[in-house]
């Protein structure tokens, strides 16, 4: 088994372990189960789409949850018997559980199944507080200059 040591960047950095633990995980799941195949697209600046090929299920088969950092989708098997005997099974009906981590202030805007394909729309929405700020030294406000109002000082 390869594994990624993170113990010399845990030495020299604070606050991400999150980050460390995940990458991990990751590893450690890497030889996991690849059902239902899916695509992970980036759309925008802040936009993704997920898309995962789920041919012969319903939307009452599939169960979507978001929960902080977390989005789980599970597929439900049928149990539709066929009318005749079947001489070869090819196309995969058993039940999944498929997870995606998420970063901060990403959550689902959308999700749609059609043609055997489920999407789900993410969006990533950093609240106002937590974008970068200009700070102003000393804590003065900046210098606005108007114009028109003192020209004579120039001269």
């Amino acid at each position: 088994m390869n594994r990624f040591d993170t113990t010399p960047y845990r030495r020299s950095t604070v606050g991400f372990d999150r980050l460390f633990d995940l990458m991990e995980r990751q590893a450690r799941n890497a030889g996991g189960d690849n059902y239902p195949p899916f695509n992970i697209e980036r759309r925008g600046d802040d936009e993704y789409r997920i898309t995962l090929a789920v041919a012969g299920f319903r939307p009452e088969d599939l169960d979507i949850t978001a929960q902080q950092n977390l989005l789980t989708i599970n597929g439900r098997k049928r149990d539709d018997q066929p009318d005749g005997d079947m001489l070869h099974v090819g196309i995969a009906n058993r039940g999944f559980e498929r997870r995606f981590d998420l970063a901060d202030y990403v959550r689902v805007e959308n999700a749609d199944l059609k043609d055997g394909m489920l999407v789900i729309d993410l969006v990533r929405e950093v609240p106002e507080a937590m974008k970068p700020k200009k700070i102003a030294i000393g804590g003065q406000k900046p210098l606005e200059i108007v114009k028109g109002e003192d020209d004579s000082a120039a001269a």
